[in-house]
């Protein structure tokens, strides 16, 4: 007997080329859903397809058609002229900006000063006439506190609190006037930054606010997985022929185990000489059946084979009537097996 032949395995380039397919389609597909025309008070905004791009795929050499859209943004006739107002107005100032900006050949080419001596003797006169007094009350508090302690001037537990006190009055000092420092550092440098400020609100001018279009939520197209389909479909049927084959093999290992009754190599095969028939399904288009003879008890393990009768109508050459009236089977000539 002859086991049936696999399925042949998908092509892979052909199963490339229908996913590929599938799957441009479904772009192509859902550009088409999402280049929605709308139409606003202030404007409209539609999309035109002005092209058409052929891109070749270089697995498969299938070429495909990609449309290309143009986007058109029409401004409606007040947004329009306040447009046409809003680049005049940007183009005087762009025109100013330019005018006003000769001076910074020179103006940048020189390094800001940030010598603020001056500032910082005024802050220590200023901050003198307020810490002065506050810290000689400190430090008289200071000198009473160690004596009554017990801390003798010109020891060095003394001398050590009073060094400590006067490097904190000296911290101060020093706090306020970096402090001041650095306001007047910004102050010099804000000073400095205005003319390019000004400048750059010239260049930057004002913009026309641009129609607000409604955002549209449109549906998309899954891409159909058709290579997976393909080969979910050539694993079903390698299953199938998987399952036939080993049924057929186990259909043939029974009717070899029940080749009792076999005579010369032909197996009593008369539906007249058995009992309790089923049938369990089909080999090589001929039906199969399981059964007992008739003078087996009815616990006996059953087997598998053909009727006679039917099989005698497509190969009356495997059938045969070996005088005893019972029509046998050959089944090695029946299945190709030889025999």
């Amino acid at each position: 007997m002859c086991a049936p032949d696999p399925p042949a395995p998908p092509d892979p380039q052909e199963t490339s080329a229908a996913q590929t397919g599938t799957s441009v389609s479904t772009a192509i597909a859902n550009a088409m859903l999402g280049n929605v025309n709308q139409v606003t008070p202030d404007g409209t905004l539609t999309y035109d397809q002005t092209g058409t791009y052929v891109h070749t795929d270089p697995y498969t050499g299938e070429r495909y058609d990609i449309p290309q859209f143009t986007a058109t943004q029409t401004l409606s006739e007040a947004q329009q002229r306040l447009k046409d107002e809003n680049d005049a107005t940007a183009l005087n100032l762009a025109e100013t900006a330019n005018q006003q900006s000769g001076f910074f050949k020179d103006y940048l080419g020189t390094p800001a000063d940030l010598n603020n001596e001056e500032t910082e003797a005024r802050l220590y006169e200023l901050g003198s006439k307020r810490l002065d007094p506050r810290f000689e009350r400190e430090e008289a508090a200071l000198r009473t506190q160690l004596s009554n302690r017990g801390i003798v001037e010109g020891s060095e537990a003394f001398d050590r609190e009073l060094e400590s006190f006067r490097q904190s009055k000296n911290d101060a000092y020093n706090q306020l006037v970096l402090g001041g420092r650095a306001q007047s550092v910004q102050e010099q440098l804000a000073e400095r930054n205005q003319p390019i400020n000004e400048i750059t609100a010239l260049l930057s001018g004002s913009q026309v606010s641009q129609p607000n279009f409604l955002p549209t939520s449109m549906p998309t197209i899954p891409t159909t997985d058709n290579a997976g389909l393909i080969n979910k479909n050539y694993d079903q049927r390698l299953n199938v022929w998987q399952q036939n084959a080993a049924s057929s093999g186990g259909l043939f290992g029974s009717i070899l185990g029940g080749v009792g009754k076999l005579a010369g190599g032909w197996l009593a095969s008369d539906e007249r000489v058995k009992k309790d028939v089923e049938k369990v399904g089909k080999l090589d288009g001929h039906n199969l059946y399981r059964y007992r003879y008739k003078d087996e008890p009815g616990n006996a393990p059953k087997h598998v084979g053909v009727m006679a009768q039917e099989a005698e109508k497509k190969r009356p050459d495997a059938v045969a009537d070996l005088g005893d009236g019972v029509k046998r089977v050959n089944y090695g000539s029946l299945f190709g097996m030889g025999g």
